[in-house]
């Protein structure tokens, strides 16, 4: 028997440098007003100013919430593809958010990185956010132990973590000029809460502030949060700086406490904040606090004082090393959301198996947006599921699941100069002479204000395409731009624009296409003129799209013939990204036609899930198993695979609360009314709810079947303060016929006023078929208190029962709080 109890560590180590206080008073002392100024800043997009005169070396940062990217959003180097982050907290493992921060730790080394920008430890306050991928879950405790055990791992290897976005950034729609009204109880409660837990439990170097404004205050300058809460209250010692370009003004927010602009070189503060001192608006002293905070991140992570050594011997992205690490921990996160008459785990050789869909092809890694990397590979879920089960294994292509275009697969794309796979890239100037050429080995680039083609009156994109037959194909182009296409036979010009607020070319990019025949060697040319922002463009060459009702009758035709139909479906980068919520929970296109119509015919039916937030499923009730197997990073197919044939067990527990049709549940809306997004539901945020209005979801948090059967035998608490539970002790069974990992959710339900269920405690424990086991589940007090506003201070929360539970929707044993014993 293995337990794994949830922990609650020590504070981080303090990192790589030895933290003088007089050698920073020194640097301080050194540098003038405008010297001081500069190095609050950034120097570039990803990186800060170093300073030889005090020993300041360039500190470079990375978004990393499912990889270290470096600097290039797109075509730069190789990163480790993880699964996304609510695939991760599906683990409800500390253990594994605490190897998931080594491996980002180690691929930031290899990249001479310094800060990892993240963990996102927003809530998913609705279902329907477009960012929820990148957040952990909708609990804010299960949300702050997770962060805080990747925030601990990372920087005890001497790599910064940035936990954001600081603070109600739950949405994306109007992100940069939302104003999020929430109570001051809520605020402590919920929201400030994850963050109040990795600041005790792991102490990170930096914490970025948020886009959005709070009850009317804008996050870079809202003194109450940045001075108030977490500097002077819980004593961060960090660093705050600025989400990319949301600082607005320099005074308030170098009062407020923000310490660091981002990006650079030029800011509001760059142009304004020496200004500002010089005229009294801003103290010096004020100013000196921020270099000192920054100076104190610099000889954390290597950059001051003693500096660092990189690592040479880190594994490679593709190594087998990797690929193990990944493919398990994907598995493992999966979550089995029905399996009647154990239709899971499938055996090698048991029959014939049709895998339909798009999904199953064109499987989706990762959600779109600042997170994004570029994988060594993406297995897809066809390949991993061809793999596994062997030769009785077709294949059926789906309905369409995209409008927006992607780049063109390497697959199909040459040089057409060197005739390797990517394309080519040209910067023209006015008179159309070639300045520079460049070979890309993907079908996309980034272009930036500073970069090789900032100074091109044009830019040419150029690639021949290679096919097994002729066909009649989408050609045409992703990003923002005036654009001429051209291709044997086709001639075509347009305009092509982005979307609106920061990164509305680089994060989401539009796309334009039209239906061309092609023969294999065709010659595609796009080229572009005037720029528009930071922006990503690339090449578009797939095929050309086919009717629903021909994709749903070959599906149908299949499934009928097989034993096992396993339809793949799910959302694609335009549900699941940066900068844009969701309007609906439907699957996009005709996806859901097409699981009833193959459960219609099929012996037997599985979903496979490939999205990372609730979906709606009209279709539930007819099919026999779902696994719900989320945005599952680079090794996607073969953890697909292990999860469905039961390898690993996906034994993973949702973290967000499935509605069964859109606009139910206790929060919903996502559009600011007159630029004002009330959170008019207070502290009944996903379970706690739907758990108080009595209504059924369709799957709640913490559900998750895995592949055996547990009896809970009896419960106890065993250790209680005058501040709440602090432990539970829980004897089970496992009753099935597998070896299973069980996650024993503890929840209280309280009783005075009209306060919600919270989960209080968690822990798991591994149980072989017919083997009996006791947990001691860790209870924490920090969510057994209510924030008395009147008092401004914490009371204990009272009264009530604890529920020991598979999630709320199976609750297994209650102790009421009077007496300590099981009902």
């Amino acid at each position: 028997m293995t337990v794994h109890a949830a922990e609650f560590p020590h504070r981080a180590v303090p990192g790589l440098g030895k933290i003088h206080t007089a050698l920073i008073d020194d640097a301080i002392r050194s540098l003038d007003l405008a010297g001081k100024v500069r190095l609050l800043s950034g120097a570039k997009m990803f990186s800060l100013w170093g300073e030889e005169s005090i020993g300041l070396s360039e500190i470079v940062m990375s978004d990393g919430p499912t990889g270290v990217r470096g600097e290039e959003v797109v075509g730069g180097r190789e990163s480790c593809l993880l699964p996304n982050a609510t695939l991760l907290a599906q683990t409800w493992s500390s253990a594994v958010l605490e190897e998931v921060g080594a491996l980002l730790a180690e691929e930031a080394a290899d990249q001479q990185t310094h800060i990892v920008l993240g963990p996102t430890i927003n809530l998913h306050r609705t279902p329907l956010g477009g960012r929820l991928f990148e957040c952990f879950s909708e609990d804010p405790y299960l949300t702050g132990v997770l962060a805080a055990a990747y925030v601990r791992s990372l920087q005890s290897r001497g790599i910064g973590a940035s936990p954001k976005h600081f603070l109600a950034n739950e949405s994306e729609t109007q992100r940069t000029t939302v104003d999020c009204v929430v109570d001051e109880q809520t605020l402590r409660e919920l929201y400030l809460l994850p963050f109040e837990i990795v600041e005790q439990d792991a102490q990170p170097w930096t914490v970025m502030a948020s886009y959005n404004s709070v009850n009317g205050v804008t996050a870079t300058e809202h003194a109450e949060l940045l001075n108030g809460i977490l500097k002077q209250e819980w004593g961060f010692d960090g660093l705050v700086m600025s989400d990319w370009f949301a600082t607005k003004r320099a005074a308030e927010s170098a009062d407020a406490g923000l310490d660091l602009v981002m990006p650079g070189p030029d800011t509001v503060w760059s142009t304004s904040l020496e200004k500002a001192v010089r005229s009294g608006e801003v103290l010096e002293e004020t100013v000196d606090e921020h270099v000192r905070r920054l100076l104190t991140l610099a000889a954390r992570v290597g950059a001051f004082g003693e500096q660092r050594t990189w690592p040479t011997d880190v594994p490679r992205p593709d190594s087998n090393v990797r690929r193990e690490q990944l493919l398990r921990i994907s598995a493992q996160g999966m979550t089995v959301l029905k399996n009647d008459n154990a239709t899971l785990p499938l055996t090698k050789g048991a029959g014939t198996v049709a895998v339909i869909g798009r999904h199953a092809t064109d499987t989706v890694a990762q959600g779109g947006g600042s997170a994004r990397v570029r994988p060594p590979h993406i297995v897809s879920i066809a390949e991993g599921l061809a793999s596994a089960l062997g030769p009785g294994v077709t294949n059926v292509d789906g309905v369409e699941t995209r409008t927006r275009m992607v780049a063109a697969p390497a697959s199909i794309v040459r040089d057409p100069e060197t005739g390797t796979p990517g394309m080519r890239v040209r910067a023209l100037d006015a008179q159309g002479n070639v300045t520079e050429s460049r070979h890309f080995d993907v079908a996309e680039l980034e272009v930036a204000e500073d970069g090789w083609l900032a100074s091109a009156a044009r830019i040419e994109l150029s690639a021949d395409v290679t096919l097994p037959s002729p066909a009649r194909m989408r050609v045409g182009v992703i990003g923002p731009g005036q654009w001429t296409v051209t291709a044997p036979g086709h001639h075509e010009s347009f305009t092509v624009t982005p979307h609106d607020g920061p990164g509305g070319g680089l994060h989401r990019p539009k796309s334009h296409v039209s239906v061309v025949p092609l023969e294999s060697g065709a010659r595609i040319t796009a080229t572009t003129g005037p720029h528009f922002e930071m922006r990503i463009i690339g090449l578009v060459v797939t095929a050309a799209a086919r009717p629903a009702a021909a994709a749903i009758r070959e599906a149908v035709e299949a499934a009928a013939a097989t034993d096992t139909a396993i339809v793949v479906v799910g959302n694609t980068q335009e549900q699941e990204t940066e900068g844009q919520d969701k309007k609906t929970l439907a699957l996009p296109g005709e996806q859901d036609a097409l699981v009833a119509a193959v459960a219609a015919v099929a012996p037997r039916t599985v979903v496979v899930v490939n999205a990372a937030t609730p979906v709606l499923m009209p279709w539930l009730n007819n099919v026999d198993a779902v696994l719900f197997a989320g945005l599952p990073g680079q090794e996607a197919g073969d953890a697909v695979a292990a999860a469905l044939t039961g390898e690993i067990e996906p034994a993973g527990r949702l973290v967000t609360t499935f509605p069964a049709r859109d606009g139910e549940g206790p929060a919903w809306v996502t559009a600011p009314d007159a630029g004002r997004l009330e959170y008019a539901e207070g502290p009944r945020v996903g379970y706690r709810g739907w758990h108080q209005s009595g209504a059924e979801p369709l799957f709640w948090f913490g559900h998750g079947l895995g592949y055996t059967t547990w009896d809970y035998t009896s419960a106890q608490i065993t250790e209680r303060d005058r501040a709440g539970v602090k432990a539970v002790t829980v004897a089970l069974t496992n009753t099935g016929l597998h070896s299973g990992n069980e996650t024993v959710q503890v929840y209280h339900l309280p009783t005075d006023d009209g306060q919600p269920a919270r989960l209080i405690g968690w822990a798991q424990v591994s149980l072989d078929a017919g083997q009996s086991g006791t947990v001691q589940v860790q209870c924490d007090l920090r969510t057994q208190r209510i924030w008395n506003v009147k008092e401004r201070r914490w009371l204990p929360l009272s009264g009530g029962s604890l529920v020991i539970a598979r999630g709320l929707g199976d609750p297994r044993i209650t102790v009421p709080l009077e007496n300590g014993q099981e009902s």
